[in-house]
């Protein structure tokens, strides 16, 4: 099987992990910007981190034959520093519509504070006039409160519900997040967040329409096979092999896809990779035999 992992913060990974994905399955991912565990102090830091995304982390994950696609945002957390947020927020048009991105994200609310609140308007407005796909953030504690408000402002924005992707579901707010036509993405992570024997039942219960599986997987305790691995859990558990295909890969593909930035017909070739390639004279390779596939002839 082919998997996507829509959501997945792989400059917080090592190159090993991007082995380890491809042999799983892995083909395409997005990495959504995101906070990195403590704040960034300068505007310089967020054009280096959104520059690594559009730029290093494409190329290595291409070294794997997986294609990488990012969206670019403020987050929700360091939307807080307001006089930092506006001049981050003066960036997005620089990144956010380059190639390769796929949505404005990730982007919502941490502590539903009203400076999270402006800044997610006003990313949501951007999102509308440049017709893109979003990516929402929703909050750890207080979720079902932070997806309703979520919902109802890129509502009142005007942002089309099948343009929306809310992250982070759980039982708990799967039916407010389908109701309203939005995606329901779940993230499997330790812990904290959706397990893989909860989302089996999820898709027992509500099926694979809309419903789309990720791992998040970051600098915390976390798992970059979670999507692959709860394919198989689901497979096992009897659910049908199609809807594990669509919660695993169609839908993410159908949800992204719709940034234009996708090439479906490239997923579905067999991946060429060819090590030997640079980024800024830099390789992924430490003196490695490097790998070097043959062309797939047309």
């Amino acid at each position: 099987m082919r998997f996507f992992d829509p959501h997945i913060h792989m400059t917080s990974r090592t190159t090993d992990d991007y082995e380890a994905m491809a042999a799983a399955g892995v083909r395409a991912i997005v990495e959504p910007a995101f906070w990195l565990g403590q704040p960034r102090t300068h505007v310089g830091a967020f054009v280096d981190y959104f520059s690594s995304l559009v730029g290093w982390e494409r190329f290595r994950a291409a070294q794997f034959g997986i294609q990488h696609y990012c969206a670019i945002g403020l987050n929700s957390k360091e939307a807080n520093n307001e006089g930092l947020a506006r001049e981050v927020l003066e960036l997005l048009p620089r990144f956010a519509l380059k190639e390769g991105v796929v949505a404005v994200g990730e982007i919502g609310y941490d502590e539903i504070t009203e400076a999270e609140e402006r800044a997610y308007q006003a990313q949501l407005a951007f999102a509308v006039e440049h017709d893109m796909v979003v990516m929402v953030h929703s909050p750890h504690r207080d979720k079902k409160r932070g997806i309703l408000r979520s919902l109802d402002v890129a509502q009142e924005v005007g942002v089309p519900m099948e343009k929306l992707v809310i992250d982070h579901n759980n039982e708990e707010t799967v039916e407010d997040t389908l109701g309203r036509g939005a995606w329901a993405a779940f993230t499997i992570y330790p812990h904290t967040k959706m397990g893989s024997a909860r989302m089996v039942e999820l898709v027992k219960q509500y099926g694979p329409e809309r419903i789309i599986v990720d791992s998040s997987a970051d600098w915390g305790v976390s798992d970059p096979l979670s999507v692959p691995k709860t394919a198989k859990l689901m497979l096992d558990s009897g659910i049908d092999a199609e809807a594990v295909r669509l919660v695993t890969w169609q839908n993410a593909l159908d949800a992204y896809g719709q940034s234009g930035q996708i090439d479906v017909e490239g997923l579905l070739a067999a991946p060429v990779v060819d090590q030997t390639r640079l980024f800024h004279d830099n390789s992924v390779l430490r003196g490695q035999e490097p790998r070097v596939d043959a062309a797939v002839p047309n």
